[in-house]
């Protein structure tokens, strides 16, 4: 690879010659990191002429260079940064700060101190990775996946994949979400009242932007996901947590001066109850009752293989209270980040404005790949042979568990995960870590509390990507841990 001469500089108040300072900058290019070993330098007329300078000069520094080797001359091919120079020093190390920025001072709103679970980059090398949100590799269609991003990348489909949609999207890709993904979930919407996004945690914050800021006041459920407390957490006004029962959000908890709830009806995140048709009606008529919206998080809908998904509850909706979020990044893969919200008119296109100033739309051929994939029949398929392959491992969760005498705390028709509790006084934050060491990954519980107090003793075990002749081990691993 060749350097191009318009990344080097001169330096006005640099002491020393023209000379060295050529050779300080190619020698700390190589000691940064920045130059690597074999890449071409810039020829000596080109790299003089582009700093103003005497050809000579440069020829004496690269002179200099050579004789310490840390360039060599490769005759009319050139210079370039030779094999024997030294090693960057600041390799995998960081850059010590020692600029005079007070940033407690500049930062108006902090992010990072947000608790999270942090899956580690090498998870596939856990011989028992129960970890929550990871594709499967086994199950995934890649060779139609494929074919399709293909497709999407034809002359046929070229003003579909480089076109500035702006605040628009992919009319395929939402044809298929009105035709097909809503009307399973017994939602009929309009193209104008469907807006897609970058998966149901964006989302979540465009609902969030739009609806709330100070004065006002939004429910969330306890536990809730991580994502959706710090979104919350930082748009100002009153976040209230309400702690959930064995039938989801309970609306008599719900206080008057709400303006919107957050709640996952279907398919509650962490615990995976689902809120009973009852407590559903009864949810809409307290909106009507107290005025106030509902965003309902429908992210996993599709697996729910034990027994049909119940009716989302936007589809029970009769004065459009409430905003449908749904997300592809779940059924197909994370890595997608696709989603879609479904709402009013009103709010719709105050959230595709908001949109179109943050990011304008999501990746037109993303749109497009997706919306052939999922439009020629392969992505219900897909989630036919995920959810019999979730079910199988569902089945031998449920016996390892029974077997070692692990608590489960939250049932549900189906999901992914099991929502898991150690005995009082567990750390499992501790125990995470301890697991870590023999080769598994859970999830320690304390972060989908909202709460400044939360109790330590919760887990999460996520059966999406661990293969089925490895988790009755997993479990006797964790089990023993435990002490159970």
């Amino acid at each position: 690879m060749a350097v191009s001469e318009e990344t080097f500089f001169l330096d006005p108040s640099f002491e020393g010659t023209l000379q060295q300072q050529i050779q300080s900058l190619v020698a700390e290019g190589i000691l940064s990191g920045r130059l690597r070993s074999g890449e071409k330098l810039p020829s000596t007329r080109r790299l003089a002429r582009h700093l103003g300078i005497s050809r000579i000069t440069v020829t004496l520094a690269y002179t200099e260079l050579q004789a310490d080797d840390y360039i060599i001359s490769k005759g009319r091919s050139g210079y370039y940064v030779s094999p024997n120079a030294p090693q960057p020093r600041l390799t995998g190390q960081p850059i010590e700060d020692t600029g005079n920025v007070d940033w407690d001072a500049f930062l108006g709103t902090r992010f990072s101190d947000a608790e999270l679970f942090r899956k580690p980059a090498d998870w596939q090398s856990y011989r028992y990775p129960f970890i929550y949100g990871q594709a499967d590799a086994s199950l995934f269609d890649h060779a139609n996946w494929r074919l399709c991003a293909l497709q999407a990348l034809g002359l046929r489909d070229f003003e579909a994949m480089t076109t500035d949609y702006f605040e628009r999207d992919d009319p395929r890709l939402v044809e298929f979400i009105a035709r097909h993904s809503l009307p399973r979930r017994g939602i009929l919407a309009a193209p104008d009242e469907i807006l897609v996004t970058l998966g149901a945690q964006n989302a979540l914050w465009l609902a969030a932007e739009v609806l709330l800021g100070p004065g006002r006041t939004a429910v969330i459920e306890s536990p809730c996901y991580p994502g959706l407390s710090t979104i919350l957490g930082r748009r100002g006004g009153t976040v209230l947590p309400v702690p959930v029962d064995a039938g989801g959000l309970p609306v008599e908890a719900i206080p008057k001066e709400t303006d919107v709830v957050f709640t996952t009806p279907s398919h509650h995140c962490p615990t995976s109850v689902t809120m009973p048709l009852e407590r559903r009606r009864a949810l809409l008529a307290q909106a009507e009752a107290d005025n106030f919206l509902v965003v309902e998080d429908d992210y996993e809908f599709e697996m729910s293989f034990l027994t049909p998904p119940s009716p989302a509850l936007k589809s029970l909706d009769k004065e459009g209270r409430v905003i449908h979020i749904g997300s592809f990044s779940k059924s197909l893969f994370p890595g997608l980040r696709l989603g879609y919200i479904v709402g009013s008119r009103a709010f719709i296109a105050e959230a595709r404005a908001l949109r179109a100033a943050v990011l304008r739309h999501p990746p037109g051929h993303v749109q497009r790949t997706a919306a052939y994939f999922m439009s020629l029949g392969h992505y219900d398929a897909l989630i036919k042979r995920t959810a019999r392959a979730l079910a199988e491992r569902r089945s031998v969760m449920d016996s390892a568990i029974k077997a070692h005498g692990l608590q489960v705390a939250g049932e549900g028709k189906g999901g992914s995960s099991l929502w898991m509790r150690a005995p009082d006084g567990t750390d499992t934050v501790a125990l995470t870590e301890r697991l870590k060491a023999q080769g598994v990954l859970i999830e320690p519980g304390s972060a989908f509390f909202p709460e400044s107090e939360k109790p330590s003793e919760y887990y999460r075990l996520a059966y999406s990507s661990i293969r089925k002749d490895r988790i009755a081990d997993g479990i006797a691993l964790i089990a023993k841990e435990i002490g159970a």
